[in-house]
Formats: C-alpha cells, structure tokens, sequence
C-alpha cells in the first residue's frame, strides 16, 4: 500500500495507466468519503480534463470528454447497473472509473475478458491516503 497525499496523485494515475494504457477498467474501493471521487478528479486533470468532476451518486454515471467515464455504484448495485444496460458503456473506448465495484462486477469483468484495475483507498490522517493498486 502506498501513503500518498493529494498531491501525489498524479504517480498513482502514471501507475494505473501503466496498467491499462489502452483504457480499461478502474473499481474504485473504499469506505464512505476515502477519497474516490477525489481520485477521480485527479484522474481526469492527468487526462487533461478541465471539466468539474462530480460524483455520480445519484445520476449512475457522469462522462467526461471522450475517454473518462465515472460510475458510482452505490445506490443501484450490481444488478441495477447490469438492469440498465450499463455494461455496454463499458465497450466504449476510455478510463471507466466505478465506485463501489464489488466482487460480483470483477468477476464479471474477468470473464467477458475486460481490462481492469483495482485501486483501494483508506482514509489516513488529514489529507494523507493509502492506495492499493492490483489486477
């Protein structure tokens, strides 16, 4: 796990890309205000995305130019994101961040052969973050 601080962002979204550099997958976890929608803003400003990035909670999904797309999962789950068709979104080209992915969406995303990273966020002190990042 990595401690890393707002600023430092920027190497994690270096790392991510690294890790599906044709666009992909990126499950955001962590507990209620660990910072994933904060990650998503700093995702977008390293895609140069000037746009005002917001959480999805109550929309499902935000788009973002061409290639960011921000999912939140947490008021619909699994299945009503599988209900509406969501998972096609996922065949567009781009970054699909998803807060709130579980379990069930990765191993969704292994069998229909999607790339995808995990990045796990817990809250530290202050403004200080821990990430894990893993495939």
């Amino acid at each position: 796990m990595m401690q890393l601080s707002l600023n430092q962002l920027p190497q994690l979204c270096e790392q991510i890309i690294a890790k599906v550099p044709n666009g992909g997958v990126v499950i955001l976890q962590g507990d209620l205000a660990s910072g994933k929608t904060t990650f998503t803003q700093a995702f977008a400003r390293f895609l140069g995305i000037e746009e005002t990035v917001t959480s999805p909670t109550f929309s499902l999904q935000q788009r973002y130019g061409d290639k960011l797309f921000h999912y939140d999962l947490y008021n619909y789950g699994f299945e009503k994101f599988l209900s509406m068709g969501m998972l096609e979104e996922l065949e567009k080209e781009g970054y699909h961040l998803i807060e709130w992915g579980d379990e069930t969406l990765i191993d969704w995303l292994k069998k229909a052969g999607f790339a995808y990273v995990i990045v796990e966020i817990t809250k530290g002190d202050n403004e200080t973050r821990y990430y894990e990042v893993r495939q």
